[in-house]
């Protein structure tokens, strides 16, 4: 079909083309609803107060969801609806992870709130990584010996007499 065009095809389809929208389509390509803090603060604590997002928010608490996971879902959603920016939702997390800490805290729930140090899992970590870089180090100096053994092989071999009539020793 193109093979006997002389000049490159600018207007031809990019793959995957037919899969997208128009540019502005989506909610989060528009200016968003809300900018200042005051208000999407509002927004958030009208619908933490929704019985729904209070049972949902629960549920997921006593399986130990940290609340920063909650939260930064909460403020993703928001985001892809358009009713703030990105920016402004990050900002917005603090605000978010109290609420949903205040709820748990009325209805009497343990949560993880995903900011605690556990200090036995980073030295764990930190001992893996020791381990990591030991097996890391008798791996390079084993390929090492084995580079010199192979060398020193070779220069046996050169000293060898060689030829048709040479003697073995």
């Amino acid at each position: 079909m193109y093979e006997n065009r002389k000049e490159p095809i600018f207007d031809a389809p990019v793959p995957g083309m037919g899969m997208t929208h128009e540019l502005g389509a989506r909610p989060w390509q528009q200016p968003a609803q809300y900018t200042k803090m005051d208000d999407i603060a509002q927004v958030y604590i009208a619908q933490m107060q929704d019985d729904a997002f209070v049972e949902q928010a629960l549920n997921l608490l006593e399986t130990k969801m940290p609340v920063t996971m909650i939260a930064n879902a909460v403020q993703t959603t928001n985001v892809m609806n358009g009713v703030h920016s990105i920016d402004t939702g990050v900002l917005a997390l603090p605000i978010i992870m109290e609420m949903i800490m205040l709820i748990a805290d009325t209805e009497g729930i343990e949560y993880v709130t995903g900011t605690e140090r556990n200090i036995d899992d980073e030295l764990n970590e930190s001992r893996l990584q020791v381990a990591v870089e030991r097996v890391d180090d008798d791996a390079m100096n084993t390929q090492s010996d084995m580079i010199q053994t192979e060398e020193m092989q070779e220069e046996e071999q050169e000293k060898m007499p060689t030829g048709l009539m040479a003697r073995r020793s």
